[in-house]
C-alpha cells in the first residue's frame, strides 16, 4: 500500500521526469505522421482542405482514444503493485486462464520488435532534416540519402555502445530536453495557426469518420496506417507507471497532449496554404513549416529528441527481456546493473541484436519513408493483446458485465482496423515487423512450451522425497571415510511443495561420487506477482545439516543467489539453526562460515525418449535454446562463485523396459579350420 501511496504522488520532480521518460516515442511522431499522410495520398500538391481537416481530426481522436482514454483513463487502475506494461498485467490474471499466456507472448514479441524499428525510423527521420540544408553559402554538406545515413547509423552506433556505462548521468537530461521538445512543438504549432482558427474544425470527429469514406481520400482506409503512427509509443503510459508512478503521468499528459495537438493543427495550417509549392515528394510539413533561421536548431533538437525516445525504447526491452525470462518465456541471460538503480538493467546479449538489427533495417529500408510502411504494426498487435488481457482483468475485478463488453468490443475494432490498415502495407515493408516477430514469438513458445511439455512428461520416479533422505545425508556428512567435497555444497535445484525433488540431484550427491559436506543446500528460486519482493523460507527436516531454501523475489529483482545465501548462512548460524563452520586457516579473524560450492544440473534430451513428434522437437528446441544461452551460472549472479555444471540425460515419457534375452556361447571348437 505504501509503495502504490507513493507512485501515485504528484511532484514537479515527477512531471518533468515522467515528460523525459515516457512521452518519447508519441513526442517523435509529428516528424514523420503528416509526411506520410501526405505520401501515401500522392504528394503535396494533390492533397486538399477535406482531406487535410480529416486527418488532423483522425490523428487527434486516435491520440485522445487509444492513449487517453485507454492508456490512460483505464490502464492505469491496472498495476500489479504499481508495476505497468503487458507482463505485469498478464501476472494479474494468469492463474485464471491457460490461454492468457498466448496474447501476452504474442504482446510481448510486438513491443521487443518495436524496439528495434523505433530508433531506427526516429533517428532517421530527424537526419533526414538536414538533406538539403545550407550552412553559409551554397554549402550543403548533407545532399545525399548516403549521407544521412551514414550519419543515422554513426548515431545508432554511439547509441548502442553507451548501453553498458548506464543512463542514470545522461538519463538526468532527458526531462528538461522533452520539455523544451514538446514546448518547441506546440509554439511552432501556434505560430503556423495564426489567424487560421478554421483549422479547429478537425475537432470534430465527424471529420476523421468522414474521411475513411471520402473520395478525396485516396489512399482508402490504408490511411490509418499513417495516422495511427500518431499514437506509437501509447502503450509506453502503461509500462513506465512503475518508474514515474500514476500520479505523475496523469499529471504531465494534458500538457504533452495540448502541445502534439497544437503542432499537428499548425502543421495542417501550413499544408494547406502551400499546397501549391513546387512537387516534391520529400517534403516533411514538420521542417517546412518552421523559419529557416532556426531550422538547424531544430533539426538538433529533434535528434535529440528521437535518441531520447530510442533510448527509452532500447531501456524498456531490457526491462521486458528481464521481465520475459522471470516469467519462463525466455531462456536466462546475463543482466548487469550498471548504475545503483534498480530498475537500470542492461543484457549485453539483446543490447547486440537490438544493435545489428536496427542498423540492418537503416541499411535495408534507406528512407524514413519506406520504414513507415515497417512500423505501427507491431505495435496494432501489441495494443490488441493488451485490450484482450485487460478485457480478462476487468471481468476478473468486475465481473461479466455491459461496460466491459461495451470496451472490449469498441478497442478491439479500433485496434482491427488499424492492424488491418498496417497489412495495406504488407508487401512494402510491414512484412518485416511481422518477422521480427514471429521470430521472437517463436523462441518464446519454444521455451515456454518445451519447459511445459518437458515437466508434464517427466517418469513417476523423477522426483523422490527429500526428506526421506535426509538421514544418508547426515551420515555421509560425519563419514570421515570420504574427503570433505565441500563446506556448503549447493544444488540449484527446484524442490517442489517443500519436500520434492528431482532424483538427479540425489544421485549426483550419493551415487556419482559421495560428495561429503558440512551442509547440504538445496536452493529453490520463486518468482513471485510483486515486482520487489526479497524474502526467503527454511526447511531444515529436522536436521542442523540439509536445508531448503525457498527464495521468493520479484519479477523485477535481481537474481544474486550468491549474495542471499551467504545472509541466509549467517542468519541461521546466529539463530543455531545450523552450526557454525569456524575455519582455522583464514584471512578473517572469527570467520565462521566455510567455502560454498554450486551444482547445476542441466538436462540433454536423451535418445529413450518417447514422445510424439511435435513435443518431442518442442524439448529438442528448448535445450538447444537452452545450449546457446549463456553459462547457467550467470543465470542465479555465480558467475563469480565456484560452481560445478553437471549434465544428465532427460528421458520423457513411458519407458518400456527393455529386455535381453541370454543365450550360450558360440562354441568354436566345433567350429572346422
Amino acid at each position: 500500500m505504501e509503495v502504490e501511496n507513493k507512485l501515485n504522488r504528484t511532484t514537479a520532480a515527477g512531471l518533468l521526469i515522467a515528460i523525459g521518460i515516457v512521452y518519447g516515442d508519441i513526442g517523435t511522431s509529428p516528424l514523420y505522421v503528416m509526411k506520410s499522410v501526405i505520401d501515401g495520398n500522392g504528394g503535396l500538391n494533390t492533397v486538399s482542405r477535406d482531406l487535410i481537416i480529416g486527418t488532423i481530426s483522425a490523428v487527434l481522436w486516435t491520440v485522445t482514444m487509444l492513449t487517453t482514454v485507454q492508456n490512460v483513463i483505464i490502464a492505469l487502475k491496472a498495476t500489479n503493485h504499481g508495476e505497468g506494461g503487458i507482463f505485469a498485467l498478464y501476472t494479474l490474471i494468469r492463474h485464471k486462464a491457460a490461454w492468457l499466456v498466448w496474447p501476452a507472448l504474442i504482446g510481448g514479441a510486438a513491443i521487443l520488435a518495436d524496439g528495434t524499428l523505433t530508433p531506427a525510423v526516429t533517428v532517421t527521420t530527424a537526419i533526414e532534416g538536414l538533406k538539403g540544408l545550407e550552412f553559409g553559402k551554397g554549402n550543403v554538406p548533407v545532399s545525399t540519402q548516403t549521407t544521412v545515413l551514414v550519419i543515422t547509423i554513426i548515431i545508432l552506433l554511439v547509441l548502442f555502445s553507451i548501453q553498458r556505462m548506464g543512463t542514470s548521468i545522461i538519463g538526468k537530461a532527458f526531462g528538461p530536453v522533452m520539455l523544451v521538445w514538446f514546448a518547441f512543438l506546440g509554439v511552432m504549432g501556434l505560430i503556423n495557426i495564426g489567424g487560421n482558427w478554421w483549422i479547429l474544425q478537425a475537432l470534430n470527429p465527424y471529420y476523421a469518420i468522414k474521411l475513411l469514406f471520402s473520395p478525396y481520400n485516396k489512399a482508402g482506409l490504408a490511411i490509418l496506417g499513417s495516422i495511427f503512427l500518431a499514437t506509437t509509443g501509447a502503450e509506453a503510459l502503461y509500462a513506465d507507471v512503475g518508474h514515474v508512478g500514476k500520479g505523475n503521468i496523469i499529471g504531465s499528459w494534458p500538457f504533452v497532449f495540448v502541445c502534439l495537438s497544437l503542432n499537428y493543427l499548425g502543421q495542417g495550417v501550413w499544408i494547406l496554404n502551400n499546397t501549391n509549392l513546387h512537387s516534391a515528394t520529400e517534403i516533411n510539413p514538420f521542417y517546412a513549416m518552421i523559419p529557416e533561421n532556426i531550422r538547424l536548431a531544430s533539426i538538433v533538437l529533434a535528434t535529440l529528441a528521437a535518441i531520447i525516445a530510442s533510448q527509452a525504447l532500447i531501456s524498456g526491452s531490457f526491462t521486458l527481456v528481464a521481465e520475459s525470462i522471470n516469467l519462463k518465456f525466455l531462456p536466462r541471460m546475463n543482466i548487469l546493473y550498471p548504475s545503483d538503480e534498480r530498475g537500470q538493467i542492461y543484457i549485453p546479449a539483446i543490447n547486440k541484436m537490438l544493435g545489428i538489427t536496427t542498423i540492418a533495417l537503416v541499411l535495408f529500408f534507406r528512407t524514413s519513408a519506406h520504414m513507415e510502411a515497417a512500423y505501427g504494426l507491431a505495435i496494432t498487435i501489441t495494443m490488441l493483446m493488451t485490450t484482450i488481457l485487460r478485457y480478462e482483468w476487468m471481468v476478473l475485478k468486475q465481473g461479466h458485465n455491459l461496460a466491459n463488453l461495451i470496451f472490449v468490443i469498441f478497442f478491439s475494432t479500433i485496434n482491427i482496423l488499424f492492424m488491418g490498415s498496417s497489412l495495406s502495407k504488407f508487401t512494402h515493408g510491414g512484412y518485416v515487423s511481422l518477422l521480427i516477430t514471429l521470430l521472437i514469438v517463436s523462441v518464446m513458445v519454444v521455451w515456454y512450451f518445451g519447459n511445459k511439455v518437458r515437466d508434464q512428461n517427466e517418469a513417476g520416479n523423477a522426483y523422490v522425497r527429500l526428506d526421506e533422505y535426509t538421514d544418508m545425508l547426515t551420515d555421509l556428512s560425519h563419514d570421515d571415510n570420504y574427503p570433505t567435497y565441500a563446506d556448503n555444497l549447493v544444488y540449484m535445484a527446484n524442490v517442489k511443495y517443500n519436500k520434492f525433488i528431482k532424483r538427479e540431484v540425489l544421485y549426483s550427491i550419493l551415487d556419482k561420487r559421495p560428495k561429503r559436506a558440512r551442509a547440504y543446500w538445496f536452493v529453490t528460486v520463486n518468482v513471485t506477482n510483486e515486482p520487489f519482493t526479497a524474502e526467503y523460507a527454511v526447511n531444515t527436516f529436522g536436521t542442523k545439516n540439509v536445508i531448503n531454501i525457498q527464495l521468493y523475489l520479484g519479477f523485477k529483482k535481481q537474481t544474486s543467489v550468491n549474495v542471499y545465501l551467504r545472509q541466509i548462512v549467517h542468519d541461521l548460524i546466529k539463530d543455531n539453526t545450523i552450526e557454525a563452520q569456524p575455519q582455522e586457516y583464514t584471512t578473517t579473524p572469527g570467520r565462521d562460515v566455510g567455502d560454498f560450492k554450486f551444482v547445476i544440473v542441466n538436462d540433454v534430451i536423451s535418445p529413450s525418449t518417447t514422445l510424439s513428434s511435435y513435443k518431442k522437437w518442442l524439448v529438442k528446441a528448448r535445450v538447444q535454446l537452452q545450449n546457446l544461452s549463456p553459462n547457467p551460472a550467470q543465470w542465479f549472479g555465480l558467475e563469480f562463485a565456484d560452481t560445478v555444471i553437471e549434465r544428465v540425460p532427460l528421458i520423457l515419457g513411458k519407458q518400456e523396459p527393455a529386455r535381453i534375452k541370454r543365450v550360450a556361447p558360440v562354441d568354436y571348437s566345433k567350429t572346422p579350420c
